[in-house]
């Protein structure tokens, strides 16, 4: 009876040594307020929009602060044509919703055409990209990352200029430390950091 006892605590130990501890201990310890937060049309959650890639402005809506580290939505307004190389997140799903103007939006091998009001997904281990299709008047499109993982602080980075004038290796190995990284050329213009 003894050894059949301690058989199912083993059993249970090994069930919960089987979860991962870093997302357990990150349950435990959130500290998100009980109280939502509004972020009103074409202001930034911090009073702070970040201004990079070209003349691109980004205006946070919810912070990864707001969440715990669940989720980062910003609204991107971008003057001239183009984007970011092809790339891939490791652990986060982006999602796109067109707001103004048309974008090119590539996801794996298909290419998605999207103007206001349509939605485009991309799921986490797929590399993608996007391109502003035309110059001329400003697009707008919400971005969602899920989980938020280091992409407010990389936008943060690039816009307070830390990586100016920096090497393509350099550059690579900031994604790597912001949780993606560059497999492949633009749809069209590169927008440089």
């Amino acid at each position: 009876m003894k050894r059949n006892t301690f058989v199912r605590a083993l059993m249970g130990a090994a069930t919960f040594l089987a979860i991962p501890f870093d997302g357990v201990a990150n349950n435990l310890f959130k500290t998100r307020e009980k109280k939502g937060c509004k972020t009103d049309a074409g202001a930034d959650r911090a009073q702070n929009p970040m201004h990079l890639f070209d003349g691109d402005t980004f205006y946070t809506k919810v912070s990864t602060r707001d969440t715990d580290g669940d989720m980062y939505v910003y609204e991107s307004t971008r003057v001239k044509k183009g984007g970011p190389n092809l790339h891939v997140h490791y652990e986060q799903d982006e999602w796109w919703y067109i707001l103004e103007g048309e974008f090119q939006i590539k996801v794996g091998d298909q290419l998605f055409h999207a103007k206001p009001g349509d939605s485009v997904f991309g799921p986490r281990g797929v590399s993608h990209t996007f391109t502003k299709i035309g110059d001329g008047a400003p697009a707008k499109m919400l971005i969602t990352f899920q989980p938020a993982g280091k992409m407010e602080a990389c936008f943060q980075a690039l816009s307070d200029g830390l990586m100016k004038g920096k090497s393509e290796a350099e550059l690579d190995a900031f994604r790597k430390q912001h949780g993606f990284e560059r497999v492949g050329p633009p749809l069209d213009y590169y927008k440089k950091f």
